[in-house]
C-alpha cells in the first residue's frame, strides 16, 4: 500500500510537469524544452571572468622631527590628515596597497631621526587610508632597541584584529616569523607572497627576539622563496631595503642581488631605502624598481622630494590564466610646510603640473616641476 501511494504520487508530480511543459500524452507528440534552455545549454561559457589586480607600492614613510612639531595638536593628538590626501584613492582603490614603514612606534618621547619613534596614531591612519601591508625590515626599525620593536609589533597586532593590516619583515617568534617570511596573502583568488629584508640596522636588537629579515642571513631568504613555491604562490614579490643613499643609478650589488633573487623566483622586485628614486628596468623579463625614493619625509636635499608608486597588475584571463604585467609608475612629490599648504602633502606630479596657483609658495612647485623633468631623463 506505501508503494503503491508513492508511485501515484509520483506520477502526479510527472503529471503536473508536463502540464506546464506543455506536454500531453497525445499520440506522436515528443517532448520538447523552451528555446532559451537549449541555447543556454549550448552557449560556451568562459571558466572565469577577466579582470585585473592592482597592487599599488609606495617607499619609505617617515616621521622625522619636524613632521612630529607640525602635526601635534592640543593634548597627545597628532593630524597626519594632510599626508596622503591627495593620493588616498589611489591607495584605497588598489587591491592591495603596500608601504615602507621607516619608523618605530616605540612610545613617548616621540623623537625623528637619528633614532626614530613615531607618535602613535600614525599607524591608525595609514591603515585608515586604505594600506593593507606594513613593511618592517629597515635600517631604522631597532632605533628604540628591543623594546621599541616590541611595542611597534604589539601596536601592528593590535591593527591585524581592528583593521586587517598585515605586516612583515618583523617577528616577534618563530611562529610570525613563520607567518611573515614570506607572507602570503591571497588577492581576489590570486596567492601573492611577499618577501622583505633589509641591508642592515643602525643599533642592534640587544635580544634573540624580536628579528628582522637581513640580507646577509641568505638561508632566510631562500627559506622564504622555497616556503612561497611549496604553499604554490602565483607570484612572489620581493622588496629588498638597500643600495647607496642618495644615488639616482643601482649599484653593482644590488644588481648582483637582484639576479640571485630572480634565480630563487621573485617575480617583481621593488626596493627602497636611497631616499631617491633610482633607475629601473628588467633582468632576464623580470621588472626592477631599485629604489621608490620617499613617501613622506622632511628631507629638502636635491632629489630626495621627489617618488615613485609603483603599480603591479596582475591579469587574469577567462581560461583561468594569470600574467604579471609590466608595471606601471605614478611620480609623487613631498611637499613640505610652506609649499603645497602649511603641512606635508604627498602630490600626484602629473595631475598637478600647471596648476601652480594652487601652491602657498611657489618656489614649491618650481622645485617639483624641475626634478621631475631632470629625473625623468
Amino acid at each position: 500500500m506505501r508503494n503503491t501511494s508513492i508511485t501515484i504520487f509520483l506520477r502526479l508530480i510527472c503529471a503536473c510537469i508536463l502540464s506546464v511543459l506543455g506536454v500531453t500524452n497525445a499520440p506522436g507528440q515528443t517532448l520538447s524544452f523552451p528555446e532559451a534552455w537549449t541555447t543556454e545549454w549550448l552557449t560556451p561559457r568562459p571558466l572565469f571572468q577577466q579582470d585585473t589586480i592592482r597592487i599599488c607600492i609606495i617607499g619609505d614613510i617617515m616621521m622625522h622631527g619636524k613632521q612630529i612639531e607640525n602635526t601635534a595638536r592640543s593634548g597627545s593628538e597628532h593630524d597626519f590628515s594632510s599626508f596622503f590626501s591627495l593620493i588616498e584613492e589611489d591607495i584605497k582603490s588598489a587591491d592591495l596597497a603596500i608601504g615602507n614603514m621607516e619608523f618605530t612606534l616605540g612610545g613617548k618621547p616621540y623623537t625623528g631621526y637619528p633614532s626614530f619613534s613615531a607618535p602613535d596614531g600614525l599607524e591608525i591612519y595609514l591603515a585608515e587610508c586604505g594600506f593593507d601591508v606594513f613593511l618592517a625590515a629597515n635600517n631604522h626599525i631597532f632605533d628604540k632597541g628591543a623594546k621599541g620593536a616590541e611595542r611597534t609589533l604589539e601596536k601592528y597586532r593590535e591593527l591585524q584584529q581592528t583593521h586587517g593590516i598585515m605586516f612583515t619583515g618583523l617577528a616577534g617568534n618563530e611562529e610570525e616569523l613563520a607567518q611573515t617570511t614570506p607572507l602570503m596573502t591571497l588577492v581576489n583568488g590570486v596567492k601573492v607572497a611577499f618577501i622583505n629584508y633589509t641591508y642592515g640596522t643602525n643599533q642592534g636588537c640587544g635580544k634573540n627576539w624580536p628579528k628582522t629579515n637581513y640580507i646577509s642571513d641568505r638561508q632566510r631568504i631562500e627559506d622564504g622563496f622555497r616556503k612561497a613555491e611549496e604553499m604554490q604562490s602565483d607570484f612572489v614579490v620581493a622588496l629588498p631595503h638597500w643600495g647607496i643613499e642618495y644615488s639616482l643609478n643601482h649599484s653593482k650589488e644590488q644588481e648582483r642581488q637582484a639576479r640571485w633573487m630572480i634565480e630563487m623566483g621573485a617575480d617583481a622586485i621593488i626596493g627602497s631605502h636611497p631616499h631617491v628614486v633610482q633607475d629601473r628596468g628588467e633582468i632576464d623579463g623580470i621588472p626592477v624598481a631599485y629604489s621608490l625614493g620617499n613617501a613622506v619625509s622632511n628631507m629638502s636635499v636635491t632629489n630626495s622630494q621627489l617618488e615613485l608608486m609603483a603599480i603591479l597588475r596582475i591579469v587574469r584571463y577567462s581560461n583561468g590564466d594569470l600574467e604579471m604585467i609590466h608595471p606601471t609608475y605614478k611620480y609623487l612629490w613631498c611637499s613640505l610646510p610652506g609649499g603645497y599648504n602649511d603641512s606635508y602633502t604627498v602630490i600626484p606630479v602629473e595631475d598637478y603640473i600647471g596648476k601652480r596657483d594652487l601652491w602657498h609658495g611657489k618656489w614649491d612647485y618650481d622645485k617639483m616641476v624641475n626634478t621631475y623633468n631632470r629625473i625623468r631623463k
